[in-house]
């Protein structure tokens, strides 16, 4: 069984040590730094990692994640590429389901955080299994967009979701539908049709969940 987890994870680790610390990503305000913290916290802090979903824990988690960011950056990347078998999203029978997802997102947040990028050519199972977590993240990310949005990724699948109203067409490759869902629309390479105002707002849309 393909591990596509495991594989972004290492080229996500292999590329933080080649671009560095300083390295600009996709997520506002953060270097490559911030977000191996990030993911740090997320997989050995569970005390913490609560505040990445829950708004009165989020204070705290981000004290601890700028506690954890000053360890020695090869220690942090070191503890990225390799997470502890207890940890909760991390183990043996939790990785692929919790991780394919979201080290798909980090390794192109670290990729397209510079210039010079361009998407990548995907394993024919990776894009079906990003078709098969984005189809749920867009019903749940444009479920009160105002209008009737129709998600498309040839070859894979086709959804509507929205509150209803004008139409709008989002067609994508899974990968870059991916991005575009989870808040990431200015790297995400995707093809938008409708009403200018609403494919502008769409574009500008806080869709991370």
């Amino acid at each position: 069984m393909p591990r596509y987890a495991r594989a972004e994870r290492d080229a996500l680790a292999d590329l933080m040590l080649t671009l560095g610390p300083d390295a600009p990503t996709v997520n506002e305000g953060w270097s490559v730094r911030d977000l191996a913290a990030h993911l740090v916290v997320r997989e050995r802090r569970p005390d913490a990692a609560g505040g990445l979903v829950l708004r009165p824990l989020r204070d705290y988690a981000e004290r601890v994640r700028r506690d954890v960011a000053a360890r020695p950056f090869a220690e942090l990347v070191a503890q990225v590429r390799r997470p502890p078998l207890w940890s909760p999203v991390s183990n043996p029978l939790t990785d692929e389901l919790a991780n394919t997802m979201e080290f798909f997102i980090h390794h192109e947040d670290v990729r397209r955080g510079g210039a010079g990028w361009s998407p990548r050519d995907l394993p024919a199972g990776l894009r079906s299994t990003l078709w098969r977590r984005a189809a749920p993240l867009a019903r749940l990310a444009l479920r009160r967009f105002p209008a009737d949005v129709y998600v498309q990724a040839p070859g894979h699948g086709q959804l509507s979701t929205g509150r209803g109203g004008e139409q709008l067409r989002l067609v994508a490759p899974p990968g870059e539908l991916t991005l575009f869902l989870s808040g990431r629309q200015r790297v995400a390479r995707v093809q938008l049709d409708g009403p200018a105002e609403l494919t502008q707002r769409l574009r500008g849309a806080n869709l991370g969940i």
